[in-house]
């Protein structure tokens, strides 16, 4: 496993920043319907963990995305920021926030079961069906 690794970066504006010391070299990748949607493709982040610095943060919008999820963007330009599960606190952060960063690795893909048939990635990943990740992160009832 690699060492987790720290980055810096902004929105487009300038309005935010963050600085995160905990990254986890591993992308996840997230196919729902709801990440498609937000980005227009597949969501790729860093597991960032739960403490940033972040500058501006008045400037953010948190969009309540789910009950046990929210989203949050620039309020002023729209960069996507982050996508921070309720129950932990612990941030996702976009892959390309952080442009400075070297040897990331896909390691799992989510809701697997929820690709389009217009695109595929080619590395070897672990993937989890859209039942797997409500077992792993949705609130019991």
């Amino acid at each position: 496993m690699k060492d987790f690794v720290s980055g810096e970066s902004s929105c487009l504006c300038g309005s935010v920043k963050i600085k995160a010391n905990n990254i986890s070299p591993n992308i996840t990748v997230c196919h729902c319907d709801m990440c498609r949607k937000w980005g227009g493709g597949p969501a790729l982040a860093l597991q960032c963990g739960t403490e940033l610095e972040i500058e501006g943060d008045d400037q953010i919008h948190v969009f309540d995305s789910s009950e046990w999820a929210e989203r949050g963007f620039c309020a002023n330009c729209g960069t996507h920021l982050f996508y921070r599960i309720k129950g932990t606190g612990e941030y996702s952060i976009p892959a390309g926030f952080f442009p400075e960063l070297k040897g990331l690795e896909i390691e799992v893909q989510y809701f697997s079961d929820k690709r389009p048939d217009y695109y595929c990635f080619t590395n070897k990943s672990k993937e989890l069906t859209g039942a797997e990740v409500f077992a792993m992160y949705a609130p019991e009832k």
